[in-house]
């Protein structure tokens, strides 16, 4: 699996995102086990609280078979908690099916406090992997936004 290189499509995908003083711009690629692209999303593609992992698994039936032997790339750890919606995205990977997820950095302690995505998604047998090379660039299109010294 080529990590790199689906990270850095994530990141060009949340520069794509509307931008918004009120959440995070991410970008989110599902590959299959034989790495092809099966989706994408961004956050704000479909609506203004549409986060990047829920519009990429959108475009994806349920019962795709490709779904458990996927990996989730997103520019930012997957929500454990929301307002705007039912299901954060970290429930809505570990209900797809998908079993490893690939995050640039973590979510910082802006709008929600408390992000356990990694943890919930870990704790649920999916395989977390962090690239902390990528977290400045997956950064840069939230730079507007108040991350303490970043």
């Amino acid at each position: 699996m080529n990590d790199d290189r689906w990270m850095q499509k994530a990141v060009e995908l949340s520069w794509e995102c509307p931008p918004s003083e009120a959440a995070f711009a991410v970008g989110a690629v599902i590959v299959d086990a034989n790495g092809d692209e099966i989706a994408t999303g961004y956050s704000r593609e479909t609506d203004s609280k549409v986060h990047a992992e829920e519009a990429a698994l959108a475009k994806v039936p349920a019962d795709d078979p490709r779904l458990p032997g996927a990996t989730m790339y997103s520019t930012l750890e997957p929500c454990s908690q929301r307002a705007s919606r039912p299901t954060p995205c970290a429930q809505l990977i570990i209900k797809s099916g998908i079993k490893r997820c690939v995050i640039a950095w973590r979510e910082p302690d802006l709008f929600v406090t408390g992000v356990v995505g990694v943890e919930q998604m870990r704790d649920a047998g999916v395989e977390v992997v962090e690239l902390p090379a990528f977290a400045e660039a997956a950064l840069a299109p939230n730079k507007h936004l108040n991350l303490g010294g970043s």
